[in-house]
C-alpha cells in the first residue's frame, strides 16, 4: 500500500485516544454485565461451518458494495476495473479498522483517486458519501421492518407506527437527497438503491449464519434486529471500528426482553472477528495502479 506521510496532528491524537477510552470503556462495562463463563462457552462452542458461511456472505456483501461505488466513481470518468476497485475497497477496508488514528479509508481513496485521475476531491468526497448514504437507507429501511416483526415492537405501543413510519419514508428522503444534493448522480439512484439492498441483504445472511453458529435460530428476528440496530450505532464516531457500542447495543437491546444477553454478546463479537479477518485482507493488497504512476 503506498503510504500517506503526515505529521502528526494533536487533534487526531486525542480524538483517537478519545475512542480508544470510549471502546475501552464500553467493553468492560459489558464485561462486567455479563457471564464471561457463558460467553466464552458460547463462543467457544460455535459451529464452524456457519461461521465459514458468515465470512463468505459478509465477504460477497464487501464485494457488491465495492461494485455499487465504482458506478458513482465512473461517472467522475475514474477508469478502474473492478479488479482494482476491490483492491482499493479492501485496502480502505484495513485503513478504516486498523488505522482509526490516521486517515480514513475513504479518505485514503480519494486521495488516490484524485491523484491518479483529477477528478476533484469535492466530487470524489460528494460520490463517496452518497455511497455511504445509499446503504445506510437501505439498513434502515430493512431495520424498520424487522423491527415491526420483532420483541421489541411491543416495549411501546408508538414504536411499531415510528417504525413503519421510518420505513415509507426513507427512500423518498434518500431521493430528495440525491436530487437536491447529488443531482449528477440521479441516473444512478435505481441501480445504487437496488445494489445498496443486495449488500445487507448480504450482511443479514452473514449474521443469520453467526446466529445458527451459535444456536440462537429461535431468536433469529430479534438478532437481525439488533444487528441491524448496532450497525446504524457503529456509524457514530465514537469508537474504533463501532467495538464496544455494537456490544453495548446487544447488552441492551437483550436486557429489555430479557434474552440471553451473553449469547447476544458472544454474536456481536463473532461478527467483528468477521469483520477484522476480511479487513486484514486489505493489508496485504497492493494499491491499484501506484506501479504506473
Amino acid at each position: 500500500m503506498e503510504p500517506i506521510i503526515k505529521t502528526a496532528n494533536p487533534k487526531k491524537i486525542a480524538s483517537f485516544l478519545l475512542k480508544l477510552s470510549i471502546t475501552g470503556g464500553a467493553i468492560a462495562y459489558v464485561a462486567a454485565q455479563i457471564d464471561i463463563n457463558q460467553l466464552t462457552n458460547t463462543f467457544l462452542s460455535a459451529n464452524l461451518l456457519w461461521l465459514l458461511g458468515a465470512f463468505i456472505t459478509f465477504n460477497l456483501s464487501k464485494i457488491l458494495s465495492s461494485v455499487r461505488l465504482s458506478l458513482y466513481y465512473q461517472t467522475l470518468n475514474v477508469s478502474l476495473n473492478q479488479r482494482e476497485h476491490l483492491h482499493l475497497y479492501y485496502i480502505g477496508m484495513f485503513y478504516n479498522l486498523f488505522l482509526p488514528g490516521g486517515i480514513s479509508g475513504d479518505g485514503y481513496k480519494i486521495y488516490l483517486l484524485n491523484k491518479k485521475f483529477h477528478s476533484g476531491f469535492k466530487p470524489l468526497t460528494a460520490a463517496t458519501l452518497l455511497d455511504r448514504l445509499s446503504g445506510l437507507a437501505a439498513l434502515l429501511f430493512l431495520a424498520g421492518l424487522l423491527f415491526t416483526l420483532s420483541h421489541f415492537s411491543a416495549l411501546h405501543s408508538l414504536l411499531s407506527p415510528l417504525a413503519w413510519i421510518g420505513v415509507l419514508s426513507v427512500l423518498p428522503v434518500l431521493y430528495l437527497m440525491n436530487r437536491i444534493m447529488f443531482k449528477s448522480f440521479l441516473p444512478l439512484f435505481k441501480i445504487t438503491t437496488f445494489y445498496a439492498f443486495g449488500v445487507q441483504l448480504l450482511q443479514l445472511l452473514s449474521a443469520l449464519c453467526i446466529v445458527y453458529a451459535i444456536g440462537m435460530d429461535e431468536h433469529s428476528i430479534d438478532y437481525l434486529t439488533l444487528f441491524l440496530i448496532s450497525s446504524i450505532v457503529a456509524v457514530l464516531p465514537l469508537s474504533i471500528g463501532g467495538v464496544g457500542l455494537r456490544e453495548l447495543t446487544f447488552l441492551y437491546g437483550f436486557t429489555l426482553i430479557g434474552g440471553d444477553t451473553a449469547s447476544a454478546v458472544s454474536f456481536s463479537a463473532l461478527f467483528f472477528i468477521i469483520t477484522a479477518l476480511s479487513s486484514s485482507i486489505g493489508g496485504f493488497l497492493k494499491t491499484p495502479f501506484s506501479h504506473k504512476d
